[in-house]
C-alpha cells in the first residue's frame, strides 16, 4: 500500500471552503443585488446589478420607454458600475404583480404604475393617477415640495417596499369608442376596459368594466370581447392599433389628468445601498421624470393629426357628460375616503394643496382658449 499523500486531504479542504464562499457570495448577490468587487483597486467599491421587470413594453414612447433612460442614465454616470437590467411584461413576473414581487423579496426592484395595486392599497390611485385631479407639473409640485412623497413613502413602508417616483406624463385620451359618445347614458352597458379610480366611475353610471394588461387589448377589442377601452395618449394607443378598430376617441384624460411611474425597491435591498447609490438612483429618477413629460408632450399633436387625417374622430366629450362624470367622481372619492385612512390623508392633502395652487394657476396662465 502506497504512503498516502498529506496535501491531497488539505488541497480538498480548500476547495470545499472555496466552493462554499462561491456559493455564499452568489447568494448575497441574489438578495441583495450587489456584486461584490475583488479587484484590489476597488475593494471599497461594489457594482450594483438590479432585475428590472417592467408593467408597460418598452416600444411604447413615453409611457414604457422612460425606463430605458433612466438604466442608460446610470450606466453611464457609473461608467458601468450600475446595471439595471429591463425585462419586458410578463418576462420575470406579470405586470400586474410588479410590487407583490417586490415586497416578497423575489424581485429586487421594479418600474410600474402602482395605481394597479388598488385591489391591495385602496390610496395607490391618488399617486399614481387622479379623475379630475392635478395637471403634471402641479402635481411633481405637490410631490416634491408638498406632502406626496412622505405620504406615498408611508403608504408603502408596511409593504416592505420605498416607491420613488420615476416617471410622468401628461392626460390619457378618456377612450376609444366604436360609438359616439353624446350622453352618460351612452355609457351604461359598454364593455369596457378601464384602470383605477376612473373605472369605479364608469361602473358606477352603469358600464361593465374590465382591466386587463394592454398587450392584451387590441385581441379583445378586435374580437368584441370589450366595447370600448382607455389605455394612454395617442402615439402608445395608435402603436397599440386601437384606431383601427375603434372610430372614435375622445379627450379630455378625466379620469388620468396626470400620469405618475415609480421604481419601486425592496426595502431591505434599499436599505442595504450606501448613500451615494440611493442618491445615483433618486437622482436618474429625478431627471428622467422631465424628459419623460417633455417626450410625451411633444409627439402626440402629429398623431392626433394622422388620425383624423385616416378618418378617425378625435372629439371632446360634452361638458354636460364631463360634470356629470365629476359628481360621480366626487361621491366615489367622498366613499374610499370614509373606508381608508390613507386614502383621506392623501385627498385631504392634494385638495389642500390644488386650493393653494389654483391661485397662482389662474392669475398667471394665459387662460386655454385664449389663442383660438
Amino acid at each position: 500500500m502506497s504512503e498516502r499523500n498529506p496535501w491531497t486531504n488539505k488541497t480538498a479542504s480548500v476547495a470545499i471552503v472555496f466552493a462554499f464562499l462561491v456559493g455564499l457570495v452568489a447568494a448575497l448577490t441574489i438578495r441583495t443585488g450587489h456584486v461584490i468587487s475583488t479587484g484590489a483597486a476597488d475593494e471599497s467599491v461594489s457594482a450594483l446589478y438590479w432585475r428590472i421587470p417592467v408593467a408597460f413594453g418598452t416600444n411604447l414612447p413615453a409611457l414604457g420607454d422612460n425606463i430605458l433612460f433612466v438604466a442608460d442614465t446610470l450606466a453611464q454616470t457609473t461608467e458601468g458600475r450600475i446595471t439595471f437590467e429591463v425585462f419586458e411584461p410578463g418576462m420575470l413576473t406579470p405586470p400586474f404583480s410588479i410590487t407583490e414581487g417586490v415586497r416578497d423579496g423575489r424581485l429586487q426592484a421594479g418600474y410600474t404604475w402602482v395605481g394597479y395595486d388598488q385591489g391591495r392599497i385602496p390610496a395607490s390611485p391618488l399617486v399614481s393617477a387622479v379623475p379630475f385631479g392635478m395637471e403634471p407639473w402641479e402635481f411633481a409640485a405637490w410631490y416634491y415640495e408638498g406632502e406626496g412623497r412622505a405620504l406615498t413613502n408611508e403608504l408603502y413602508r408596511s409593504h416592505n417596499i420605498v416607491p420613488i417616483l420615476c416617471g410622468l406624463i401628461g392626460p390619457e385620451t378618456a377612450g376609444w369608442f366604436r360609438q359616439p359618445i353624446d350622453t352618460v347614458d351612452d355609457l351604461r352597458g359598454l364593455k369596457i376596459r378601464f384602470a383605477g379610480l376612473g373605472g369605479q366611475v364608469l361602473q358606477r353610471v352603469g358600464a361593465s368594466v374590465t382591466l386587463i394588461p394592454g398587450g392584451e387589448i387590441f385581441q379583445a377589442l378586435e374580437k368584441g370581447a370589450i366595447d370600448a377601452t382607455e389605455f394612454s395618449m395617442p402615439a402608445i394607443d395608435r402603436q397599440l392599433g386601437f384606431d383601427r378598430v375603434a372610430r372614435y376617441n375622445y379627450f379630455p384624460g378625466w379620469h388620468q389628468t396626470f400620469t405618475a411611474f415609480h421604481l419601486v425597491v425592496n426595502a431591505d435591498v434599499w436599505a442595504g445601498l450606501g448613500a451615494a447609490d440611493q442618491a445615483l438612483i433618486e437622482t436618474a429618477c429625478t431627471a428622467s421624470i422631465i424628459r419623460n413629460l417633455a417626450r410625451g408632450e411633444a409627439i402626440q399633436g402629429e398623431v392626433m393629426a394622422a388620425f383624423e387625417a385616416s378618418g378617425v374622430v378625435t372629439a371632446k366629450l360634452p361638458m354636460a357628460v364631463l360634470r356629470e362624470l365629476e359628481a360621480v367622481t366626487e361621491s366615489v372619492m367622498v366613499e374610499e375616503a370614509q373606508r381608508d385612512d390613507m386614502f383621506n390623508r392623501i385627498k385631504s392633502s392634494q385638495d389642500a394643496f390644488m386650493a393653494r395652487y389654483r391661485r397662482w394657476k389662474d392669475h398667471a396662465y394665459l387662460p386655454r382658449d385664449f389663442s383660438q
